[in-house]
């Protein structure tokens, strides 16, 4: 198909003005802006002409003229590659466009925190949100703050599995002086480390007598996809 755009990009390229080209070809400064335009199209012997005068090969302005301008110049044993390969990608490309996404939701809670830390969140305050994984989990909650960029994104989601043992190093939810955070977590004789990602956060020092505790593991996260 004519390509109007392709039209104008080369008049300005030649630095020619839809009047000028115009009176090149004997017609007007509208018939060349309503090519331009889609309104109209050129006819066979205008096309030959604009070929010449802009100095180009007529297929220049076809819609997709650098494909077929590399299509025309390979050998048939190559132009049929091209064709079995592109219908082959088309069936890919159908297949996908047809594939129906099963998507699984979780009960997302506000509570915890990637920075400040919030108090734990109860059972009646959350959201639905939607992936495409299924992980077994005992709580999902949002991500808020970016203390663990680029791991955890502020407004993803993690997917806590309850848990009372301790990898060193591995992220866990961790309630601490009435807040709740997602930390990496490294046991130490008197207290627990809790480290960010990100080093732009100290670390939070949580001593055992000041009762920290761990709620459970990181197990999964994803970015929510909209329902």
């Amino acid at each position: 198909m004519f390509s109007g755009q392709r039209l104008k990009a080369i008049r300005k390229e030649k630095k020619m003005s839809q009047e000028k080209l115009g009176s090149q070809l004997n017609i007007s400064k509208v018939a060349v802006s309503n090519w331009e335009n889609g309104k109209s199209f050129p006819t066979m012997d205008n096309l030959n002409a604009l070929a010449k005068v802009l100095e180009v090969e007529t297929h220049y302005f076809e819609e997709h003229s650098e494909v077929i301008s590399i299509y025309l110049q390979l050998n048939n044993v190559n132009k049929n590659k091209v064709v079995i390969y592109s219908s082959e990608l088309l069936e890919i490309q159908e297949k996908s466009d047809n594939k129906v996404v099963d998507l699984f939701s979780y009960k997302t809670y506000e509570g915890l925190s990637a920075g400040r830390g919030y108090s734990y969140f109860n059972d009646g305050d959350y959201t639905l949100t939607y992936s495409t994984e299924d992980i077994p989990h005992d709580f999902a909650s949002w991500v808020v703050g970016d203390s663990m960029e680029p791991e955890l994104p502020d407004g993803d989601v993690v997917l806590i599995k309850q848990s009372t043992n301790l990898d060193d190093g591995e992220i866990y939810a961790v309630e601490f002086n009435e807040q709740t955070y997602v930390k990496k977590v490294y046991r130490h004789k008197t207290y627990l480390r809790l480290v960010s990602i990100n080093e732009k956060y100290e670390d939070i020092f949580a001593p055992y007598e000041e009762n920290p505790r761990i709620i459970g593991k990181i197990v999964g996260h994803f970015t929510p996809i909209e329902q």
